[in-house]
């Protein structure tokens, strides 16, 4: 029975040592996997993340003005001057698009989200599950300062 296992083993070594073909690309440097995606903008940093709305709690996604469900997905852009405690919001013109695997290309509504003294940029995009998405976010900050942002995330049920 060993003999058996470690025959089973090593057939299945050779069989994906024999695997050829190209890596895949790598993920860009501004997309850490299941992080933010971060650039610069002029003297202000922007970030990007993606969610699935029904991670958020009850609470953010009231704020929001969004239903939590597994099919629709927050994103949210933040761009920022200062540090740590002294980060001040910038006001910018956030244009965003997303891609599904299928290669279908789609526009994202985005729209402003105040609170308190923080100004963020919010757009929801419906999908099916499971799903890879790229998300491809342009700012553009007065003065002209542009950057955009791309990343991928993947969904699945929750």
């Amino acid at each position: 029975m060993n003999q058996l296992i470690r025959c089973a083993c090593l057939a299945a070594f050779l069989a994906l040592s024999a695997c050829g073909g190209q890596a895949p690309s790598p993920v860009p440097a501004s997309a850490p996997a299941g992080g933010e995606a971060v650039e610069t903008v002029g003297d202000a940093i922007a970030r990007a993340n993606a969610v699935q709305t029904s991670a958020l709690n009850e609470a953010v996604a009231r704020q929001y003005g969004i239903a939590r469900n597994d099919k629709t997905v927050l994103l949210l852009v933040a761009v920022r001057k200062g540090s740590g405690g002294a980060e001040s919001a910038v006001p910018a013109r956030v244009t965003a698009t997303v891609t599904g695997l299928t290669g279908d290309k789609r526009n994202i509504e985005m729209r402003e989200l105040r609170t308190s003294d923080l100004l963020d940029y919010v757009g929801t995009v419906d999908t099916s599950l499971p799903e890879t998405l790229r998300f491809e976010v342009d700012v553009a900050i007065e003065g002209n300062a542009t950057a955009k942002l791309r990343f991928s995330r993947e969904f699945y049920p929750r």
